[in-house]
C-alpha cells in the first residue's frame, strides 16, 4: 500500500484494542484453544500454540492468564469446541471483504455477519468470490524505534531464515513470508532479540479500491464496526486504500 504505514495501522489498531482488551483476550483466548485441541499444550511441540503465545504477548495478555488458558483447553475435555469460518463478501463501492471467526454456533455467526453486511449496504458473497484478490502471507511488522538491528542486517536475518521479502516503511519494516514458514521466521528474530509488533498469517490485497462518497465511507466503517464488535469474529480483510 505505498504511501501508507503499515505500522500506523497497527498502532490505530492496538489503541482500539487498548480501549476494548476484553475483546482482543477473547479472540487470542479462543485461539490458544483451538490451538491446543489440534496440538497439544506443549508449545516446544506445537508451532501453532507458538505463534498465538507470541500474538498474546506482543498484545500484552498476562503470563497466568495465557498460562490458565492453555490449561483450561488442555483439561477440560468437555469445553467449547470452536470452529473456523470464513465469509467473504462486498462493502459499498465493491470494497471486498474477508471475515474470518472462530465460533461454536455457525447460525449465530452468519447472522451477526450477514447483518454487518446488509447495515453497512454491502453484500455477502459465495465463498471464493473475493479471497482470490488477496494473498494470504506471514506478516511480520517491525517498530523502527525499537529495533536497534541496521535496515540491511535484519533484511540479510529475515531472507536467511526464509523471509521471502523486507520492505521499510518510514516508522517500521515489513518482513513477508510463506503462512508455513512465519513461525521459524519469527522465532529467528526473536532469539536475535528483535521487537515485533505484529507476527501473524494474514491476507494481503493484490489491489485496491478507493472510495470518494462520504456516504460510502460512512457505511463501509459501520459494517467494520459491526464485525469488531462481534465476539465471534477473529480478523477482518478488506481491500479499501483508507
Amino acid at each position: 500500500m505505498s504511501g501508507h504505514s503499515k505500522f500506523a495501522n497497527i498502532k490505530h489498531k492496538k489503541e482500539k484494542n487498548d480501549a476494548a482488551k476484553g475483546k482482543i483476550f477473547t479472540i487470542i483466548g479462543r485461539e490458544l484453544a483451538v490451538a491446543v485441541k489440534e496440538g497439544g499444550p506443549d508449545p516446544n511441540n506445537n508451532s501453532r500454540l507458538r505463534d498465538v503465545i507470541a500474538k498474546a504477548k506482543a498484545n500484552n495478555m498476562p503470563n497466568d492468564t495465557i498460562d490458565r488458558g492453555i490449561k483450561r483447553a488442555a483439561g477440560d475435555a468437555g469445553s467449547v469446541n470452536y470452529e473456523h469460518v470464513t465469509y467473504e463478501g462486498y462493502g459499498p463501492g465493491g470494497v471486498a471483504i474477508i471475515v474470518e471467526a472462530l465460533t461454536d454456533n455457525k447460525n449465530r455467526t452468519a447472522s451477526n455477519v450477514r447483518n454487518a453486511f446488509t447495515k453497512g449496504n454491502g453484500s455477502m458473497g459465495t465463498t471464493g468470490c473475493v479471497s482470490y484478490m488477496f494473498d494470504q502471507k506471514g506478516q511480520i511488522i517491525i517498530d523502527r524505534e525499537e529495533c536497534e538491528m541496521e535496515a540491511d542486517d535484519l533484511m540479510m536475518l529475515a531472507l536467511d531464515a526464509g523471509a521471502e521479502d523486507f520492505s521499510e516503511e518510514e516508522d517500521s519494516f515489513e518482513v513477508l513470508t510463506a503462512p508455513d514458514d512465519l513461525s521459524g521466521v519469527r522465532e529467528a528474530l526473536e532469539k536475535e532479540g528483535i521487537p515485533m509488533a505484529q507476527a501473524e498469517v494474514t491476507m494481503l490485497p493484490q489491489t485496491y479500491t478507493a472510495l470518494t462518497d462520504e456516504n460510502d465511507i460512512k457505511f463501509l466503517n459501520r459494517t467494520l464496526d459491526l464485525l469488531d464488535d462481534d465476539d465471534d469474529v477473529q480478523a477482518v480483510y478488506h481491500n479499501w486504500e483508507e
